[in-house]
């Protein structure tokens, strides 16, 4: 008997049909510009509970990484002096770890212990899947009211410098003109 050849398309649609049927889980929208977010994003390395609400009046950045990802770990950095810069009387920058083992997570903060993020483990996904991430970075830029201001999926480091244009319109006059809040502590 001869063999017989099914097309791949076949497989993949029989595939997709299987995966469906059997509950894969399909993720929320992403929140868009003008949404108020999730606002419970999990818990910091130390235990700490991370909300939202808690920096309401400032501007907040909330990313979702990976340490396997190099754009991430490019922004990382940027992101940390930037919000030394600013200040975090204006600035919050909240980095969540995208579905990694906590070791993978507690590595990467442990290596960069000189950024002053608030970083968030997400080993299972919870908050991942309620901001809708599918591929990172993944970023949003939220106002002051705690409303996305701006929203980022997929980018290389090249587009940091427009992002942080977009975080700057944000921030208050005085808190631009004013003199660095790390050139302060010196």
């Amino acid at each position: 008997m001869g063999s017989t050849k099914i097309p791949v398309r076949w497989l993949l649609l029989a595939g997709l049909a299987m995966s469906t049927c059997l509950g894969a889980k399909e993720l929320p929208p992403s929140p868009g510009v003008g949404e108020i977010p999730p606002q419970l994003l999990g818990k910091t390395r130390d235990g700490r509970p991370v909300d939202l609400g808690d920096y309401r009046g400032k501007v907040t950045i909330v990313t979702f990484w990976a340490s396997w990802c190099g754009p991430c770990r490019k922004e990382l950095p940027v992101l940390a002096r930037f919000q030394d810069v600013v200040g975090r009387d204006a600035l919050e920058v909240v980095a969540v770890n995208f579905k990694e083992p906590r070791s993978d997570f507690v590595a990467l903060v442990r290596a960069n212990k000189g950024m002053n993020l608030t970083f968030v483990h997400d080993a299972d996904g919870a908050t991942s899947d309620l901001y809708g991430v599918r591929a990172i970075p993944h970023m949003f830029i939220l106002d002051h009211d705690g409303t996305v201001a701006y929203a980022h999926r997929g980018y290389s480091e090249n587009a940091l410098p427009g992002i942080i244009d977009e975080i700057l319109s944000l921030l208050p006059d005085e808190v631009k003109n004013r003199p660095s809040a790390s050139a302060a502590k010196r």
